[in-house]
């Protein structure tokens, strides 16, 4: 499979299955881009979230504490400079 495409959980025959489609489109389950439109894809058991997602998800888990820290601004910071 693509880079862009990171499996969580397939077993060995499905990994080699998988990577014989490597032409296959993978959606995000929430914002329903494909792999090739966003920077990496995860892939779990019948969901999968693209980069962009997983860091809205982890920006609202900091942001919820109001205050994040100076490492975790950081880290969103740079991670939404180079989505961009």
């Amino acid at each position: 499979m693509s880079e862009k495409v990171v499996k969580l959980g397939a077993k060995r025959e499905k990994k080699e299955k998988a990577e014989k489609q490597n032409d296959d489109l993978v959606y995000c389950s929430f914002c329903k881009r494909p792999n090739t439109q966003v920077i990496k894809m995860v892939q779990g058991p019948g969901v999968n979230i693209c980069s962009e997602c997983a860091m809205i998800a982890v920006q609202y888990l900091i942001l919820n504490d109001r205050m994040p820290s100076a490492e975790a601004q950081a880290i969103l910071d740079a991670f939404w400079g180079k989505a961009r």
